[in-house]
């Protein structure tokens, strides 16, 4: 097409050329321009920790993640709107049989949205970077909790911590401070839909045998109104636990990309770029715990994997 700039597309091995001007690369999702009123996300096999890309790619990781993201999109607009128009590859544009092909299962066709500069996490159990800031300060930002909690205690209720978005290492923030940057109406829907999102997908995982100890949202607005945007309640976004393992004291074995974050805990790396060359046995571990994921909560294999 004359004037429209092709990309090339990494699916963890193999590319795809665009007919689309490319807005943004980030460390999982490719974001394109259809039209003035249309974005096109591209979900990509790409892998992080600690806010590093591998060099390696997850086998069907991009098809998990828009799989799980659709469901819930589906199944959560009584609580907040959200950008999704499609998630059918027949219904992006200009696209050859062999893109189409390359791509099904990956794309979302989304509303244009201004993204806030807050992303919304929020935690019901004590994990992660929760539990080492807990363990220094007896709260986690900001939000004072009481004494003698463990690794993998329920908190006393679901509490949001948000983070700033950087382009390499969000920094956490209270409140007020993310109150600061998004404003006051912005700030109470957001809120109160991170706490009804997740509540949401809580019980809705219990009923799997599922814990969501933490996950984040982000939001952004779009004539007047906030959206819920990007991804949701996936493994990239979330830390999902086996609710028949969960022993406090202990870090319960994870749902979610933890198998790959406890490996590069091991190796001899700052958690810088470059990183280290990933086991293949990790990544094939990390494969196969998202696609038993997205089964075992929508009853589906992923569109494009072969069952």
């Amino acid at each position: 097409m004359t004037g429209t700039r092709t990309a090339d597309l990494w699916l963890g091995g193999s590319h795809a050329r665009l007919p689309f001007p490319l807005l943004a690369s980030g460390k999982v999702r490719d974001v394109y321009e259809l039209d003035a009123q249309h974005l096109l996300f591209v979900t990509s096999d790409r892998v992080s920790a600690f806010d590093v890309i591998m060099r390696e790619g997850v086998q069907h990781k991009g098809r998990v993640l828009t799989a799980i993201s659709t469901w819930w999109f589906e199944r959560t607009r009584d609580i907040i709107a959200n950008h999704l128009v499609s998630a059918r590859v027949e219904d992006v544009p200009l696209l050859d049989n062999d893109q189409r092909e390359a791509l099904r299962g990956r794309v979302l066709i989304v509303q244009r949205a201004m993204p806030s500069t807050v992303e919304w996490v929020v935690r019901g159990w004590m994990a992660g970077s929760g539990w080492k800031e807990y363990q220094k300060t007896g709260s986690i930002c900001g939000v004072a909790l009481p004494a003698g909690l463990q690794l993998a205690s329920r908190l006393p209720q679901p509490i949001l911590t948000p983070t700033t978005k950087e382009a390499a290492h969000d920094i956490p923030i209270d409140e007020a401070e993310a109150r600061r940057r998004v404003g006051d109406s912005f700030f109470d829907e957001a809120k109160r839909a991170t706490l009804a999102l997740y509540q949401r997908g809580a019980q809705t995982l219990e009923r799997h045998g599922l814990l969501l100890a933490d996950t984040k949202f982000e939001f952004g607005t779009r004539d007047g109104r906030v959206l819920l945007i990007d991804e949701m309640l996936t493994p990239d976004s979330s830390r999902f636990w086996d609710a028949a393992q969960v022993r406090t004291g202990f870090s319960p074995p994870s749902w979610d990309k933890q198998i790959l974050r406890d490996w590069l805990e091991q190796q001899p790396w700052n958690k810088e770029p470059p990183p280290p060359p990933v086991d293949p046995g990790i990544l094939a571990r990390v494969s196969q715990r998202y696609l038993e994921l997205c089964v075992k909560l929508t009853g589906q294999v992923p569109e494009g994997v072969q069952a």
